[in-house]
């Protein structure tokens, strides 16, 4: 497994790639991508943090495994490239963004110019097989992912995490919420959306954080939005 991290993550993250864990991590990965079609490519798995710096992070999005059908997943939760057709967690996100801050539904599904404003976008698994939801869950990306967590909880600058669904909301236990602020929901999916998501208002509420830390919002805008 490639681990092209930039230095800001690299100085934080290297000692948990010698741990036994992370190294019985790798040996599958490798294994299941030649066995298997494995999502996202492999110079795309570490996306999320080569888009948000250590230092610059203000904001986290917790996922959950990558997209798994052809051409959607490329390291950013939620995420899909230019001209590939929106997943319905992401479409569902993108009718609450209408109903929050009044943009449009948006075209592109593509997420960076959100993730180069300090907006971690990180599945708490970063690989899948093709087609097979959950396929790499309890291999030991949730244990990498949960120290990602748990270095930028450690920080002095406050962030705001946001967790959607049951599986990222069992992440408050890693947080600590007097330094930092928790923005929960239900999941975008079209399985919960209704139950919860839908007038959560995250995007509104995270600005409104933003300015009580004295720190620039974020504008939600994206290329296409009319």
């Amino acid at each position: 497994m490639i681990i092209d991290l930039p230095p800001s993550w690299a100085d934080i993250l290297s000692p948990e790639f010698t741990k036994p864990y992370f190294e019985k991590l790798t040996a599958f990965v490798d294994g299941e991508r030649v066995a298997h079609e494995i999502y996202p490519p492999e110079s795309d798995v570490f996306n999320a943090f080569r888009m948000s710096t250590y230092e610059d992070t203000r904001v986290l999005i917790v996922g959950q495994d990558p997209y798994h059908d052809t051409g959607q997943a490329h390291g950013l939760c939620f995420s899909v490239r230019p001209g590939v057709k929106l997943p319905p967690s992401l479409r569902n996100i993108f009718v609450e963004r209408k109903n929050d801050i009044g943009l449009p539904i948006a075209t592109t599904g593509f997420l960076e110019p959100w993730a180069k404003q300090g907006i971690l976008m990180l599945n708490t698994v970063l690989t899948v097989r093709a087609h097979e939801a959950n396929s790499h869950k309890g291999q030991g990306w949730e244990k990498f992912t949960d120290h990602v967590i748990h270095v930028l909880g450690a920080r002095e600058t406050p962030t705001i995490f946001v967790l959607w669904g049951g599986p990222a909301q069992k992440k408050k236990a890693l947080i600590d919420t007097e330094r930092h602020i928790i923005i929960e929901s239900a999941h975008p999916s079209p399985l919960s959306a209704h139950n919860g998501f839908f007038g959560s208002r995250p995007f509104s509420r995270i600005n409104e954080s933003l300015r009580t830390f004295d720190a620039p919002e974020i504008d939600w805008r994206l290329p296409g939005d009319e």
